[in-house]
């Protein structure tokens, strides 16, 4: 058993390393969800071309990644709970309360990247002993987390796991994987216009094709007019409501506008309980409040003159 003095200073050494710990799990934390983006996105290229086999292989990679990704977060755990009571650590024994999270760290340590986990692993076997550290590695009377022990096992993953990620990554992504049949897929849903309600562009192309596909050859000038156009800001009904879809990402290659997981579709337009006054309409007039031809001609040649 060390003096009280060194073991003292065994336990400001731990407080030290296990903030550094923290800090360096933290950094590769997010390094390696940053690659695992990488991977995902290169495993639905795969399943868009219909490369099935080598993104089955590929995939077990982004798995065995977020097990470690997930075993980074445990050990985070278990060294902020060491450093929040580290005043336990002064005792020749190691407290109940922390005999879990030590036999854990001096478990997983070696099996891991983070060289400052090895230096709190080194001062802990000095703290409490060899005989200890051999009972946490043994993981003796089963005080090692389970959670750890799984995730630092080589065991292959199973197929309908391998199968779930990859339908995940397909879904994330836009990737018709497994493949379905188009009319399964759905239309993405038009936040700008619908067929009740045309943009401005749109209800000129309803204008001009009866127009132009008429084969009456009179007013050809007045047509030709017409199709170069632009119709006035009060053309046809207009909605106070836009709502713009985002735009596509590498991460989310078909975006879509959503509130708290609902997705936002333009809703139908009832009509007005009292009917708003009718424009008179010209003779040959496509809709109510809408001029005819005759009345856009004389419009454009006053414009003229």
């Amino acid at each position: 058993m060390p003096p009280p003095s060194s073991s003292l200073a065994i336990v400001a050494k731990v407080k030290v390393q296990l903030k550094l710990a923290i800090a360096r799990l933290r950094m590769v934390q997010k390094r390696d969800e940053a690659l695992a983006k990488n991977q995902r996105r290169v495993m639905a290229q795969l399943l868009e071309v219909g490369k099935v086999d080598s993104a089955i292989i590929r995939v077990e990679n982004i798995i065995r990644s977020d097990i470690i990704t997930e075993l980074h977060e445990i050990l985070e755990l278990y060294c902020e709970l060491l450093l929040a009571r580290a005043g336990l650590l002064d005792s020749p024994t190691c407290d109940p309360g922390l005999e879990e999270a030590v036999k854990s760290i001096i478990y997983a340590a070696p099996k891991t990247e983070i060289k400052e986990l090895h230096q709190v692993r080194a001062l802990l076997a000095e703290k409490f002993g060899k005989d200890f550290v051999l009972q946490a590695m043994e993981n003796t009377g089963g005080k090692v987390s389970d959670k750890v022990v799984k995730k630092l096992s080589v065991s292959p993953p199973k197929p309908e796991l391998v199968t779930g990620y990859l339908e995940e990554i397909a879904k994330a992504y836009g990737v018709n994987w497994p493949r379905k049949p188009q009319q399964d897929l759905g239309d993405p849903p038009d936040f700008m216009d619908d067929d009740e309600n045309p943009s401005g562009g749109q209800a000129q192309k309803n204008v001009e094709a009866p127009l132009l596909s008429d084969p009456d050859g009179t007013e050809v000038e007045a047509r030709a007019e017409l199709t170069k156009a632009t119709p006035p800001k009060s053309f046809g009904p207009t909605s106070p409501l836009r709502v713009t879809p985002p735009s596509p990402s590498t991460d989310n290659i078909h975006p879509k506008v959503t509130l708290n997981s609902l997705e936002l579709k333009p809703a139908k337009k009832t009509p007005p309980v009292v009917a708003a006054k009718k424009a008179p309409s010209a003779k040959g007039g496509i809709a109510d409040g809408i001029p005819g031809v005759d009345e856009l001609a004389k419009r454009f040649a006053n414009l003229k003159q």
